[in-house]
């Protein structure tokens, strides 16, 4: 029922494809056309290498911004704005990788190629809706599902088979497994008959049935192993509807451990690729890092030795991914006995009482506001990162003693690896109240993507070149 629009994906992915290699020849062949002072040329082995990488470019980036899943029911605006980002992400794509290999390719065709394929891939989208149509006239044989269940959660898949009419799925109709009264149709969209779920047998052999859906309770799929297997000795595809608990917002999957099945949920991210992608970057990110900042740290923590008495580097225990424990290093920007000192400052704390901030902190040596301020204390963390005791991007880590506080739904935030950075370090910093930080963690766990990460990464770095938000 759902591969007809993974089949749609595949073939938008196909065209993508196909008019970026015409607009990669389109604009070498404007190029070569234009009267420019220097001619350009590529030989046959090159045009295969930068054309080859721009369409795994191309694609990828279109994978990555989720473009192929909104093109047959996207807004005309959100079109415009993804496909422009795609061209944008992957034009810098093919000019890192013509650095990377030293090749020369004209400034005019980069530009050239990158407007052409926003026009092409912009044309083509914005007519997708006629495309999927003819795709759903290839893959056009009807679908037909049964759906097992009367009450509302049957109704609420109902409904969604009906909306997809569109993919060619069919609703055949209700089956009741209750033994009492049932109504002898539904009316949704159209109307459908109802059937005892006992003559499920005969409706099989009667009728064209591709998939029986079971919405039903969880106490009644063990009364229902008869039919279940009935449909495995017709070959008839069997799906079941686990929403049994309406308010869990995890995600839903089916793992195997050995030969068992398994149902998961999951309330933070759980994809191992895009996980790993995650922190391949991180790797890397941290390493180079640590590498171009080595000179400047070690020069910051002799300033700090030579200011005031003390290590140079801070040392404490926070809490990491699922509440490990891990040791959080940063430059020292407090006095050696700050935390003796923190009882007596209580009195100052300007936020609630889990999280200790103090305008103007009075601890804060002359040389470390400077540091605070443009969050040059934590690059030490890198280490942190490299070590994958933390992220680039992710809720920052906190202490024992505020996790020890937390209300049971903030202890979500302990779901993902603790980062450098986060919603919160671009949305005002030490200006963020605890609840609103607390919500922002739980918006980015919610709607993490590659992409996100990316975004707040690059917010970040104005933040931090200015000082915004810093206390």
């Amino acid at each position: 029922m759902f591969s007809r629009q993974r089949k749609a994906r595949v073939l938008f992915g196909l065209s993508d494809l196909i008019l970026v290699t015409a607009a990669f020849e389109a604009a070498y062949q404007t190029r070569a056309w234009l009267p420019l002072q220097h001619p350009f040329f590529l030989t046959v082995q090159q045009k295969a290498l930068v054309l080859g990488f721009a369409l795994v470019a191309w694609v990828a980036i279109g994978l990555w911004l989720e473009v192929y899943e909104k093109l047959d029911s996207g807004h005309p605006r959100i079109i415009l704005r993804d496909s422009f980002r795609q061209c944008l992400y992957g034009a810098v794509c093919v000019v890192v990788f013509e650095y990377v290999l030293r090749m020369e390719l004209s400034r005019p065709f980069l530009v050239l190629f990158s407007v052409y394929a926003w026009v092409l891939l912009l044309l083509f989208r914005l007519t997708a809706g006629r495309v999927v149509g003819v795709i759903r006239r290839e893959f056009a044989a009807p679908h037909y599902v049964m759906v097992v269940g009367t009450g509302e959660r049957a109704l609420r898949v109902g409904r969604l088979l009906e909306e997809s009419v569109v993919y060619g799925v069919r609703l055949r109709g209700f089956l009741n497994e209750q033994t009492g009264e049932a109504p002898a149709e539904i009316a949704l969209g159209a109307v459908h008959p109802v059937r005892p779920i006992g003559e499920l047998p005969s409706i099989l052999r009667q009728h064209v049935v591709d998939e029986v859906v079971f919405a039903v309770g969880s106490e009644s799929l063990a009364e229902l192993e008869e039919m279940f297997l009935l449909c495995d000795e017709e070959g008839v595809r069997t799906r079941v509807a686990v929403d049994f608990f309406p308010h869990v917002n995890s995600t839903v999957s089916l793992d195997r451990f050995g030969t068992i099945p398994l149902l998961t949920f999951s309330a933070a991210p759980y994809d191992e690729i895009r996980l790993l992608v995650k922190r391949s970057t991180d790797v890397v990110i941290a390493a180079a890092g640590l590498l171009v900042l080595a000179p400047l740290m070690a020069l910051i923590a002799l300033a700090i030795r030579l200011t005031s008495p003390g290590p140079a580097i801070f040392r404490q225990v926070r809490c990491g991914l699922n509440g490990r424990r891990f040791l959080f290093y940063k430059f020292r920007s407090m006095v050696e006995n700050a935390e003796d000192l923190k009882p007596g400052l209580a009195h100052l704390n300007t936020r609630d009482e889990i999280v200790f901030k103090i305008p103007h902190d009075p601890r804060l040596t002359a040389l470390g506001r400077y540091l605070r301020k443009f969050s040059i204390d934590e690059w030490p963390q890198l280490w942190n990162v490299l070590r994958g005791d933390m992220s680039l991007v992710g809720p920052r880590p906190a202490v024992q003693s505020e996790v020890d506080q937390y209300q049971r739904w903030q202890r979500r935030r302990l779901r993902m690896r603790p980062g450098l950075t986060c919603l919160w370090a671009i949305s005002g910093r030490d200006q963020v109240d605890f609840e609103t930080w607390m919500k922002m963690d739980m918006q980015y766990i919610d709607n993490w993507s590659l992409a996100l990460d990316w975004k707040i990464l690059l917010r970040t770095i104005p933040r931090v070149l200015t000082g915004h938000g810093a206390n």
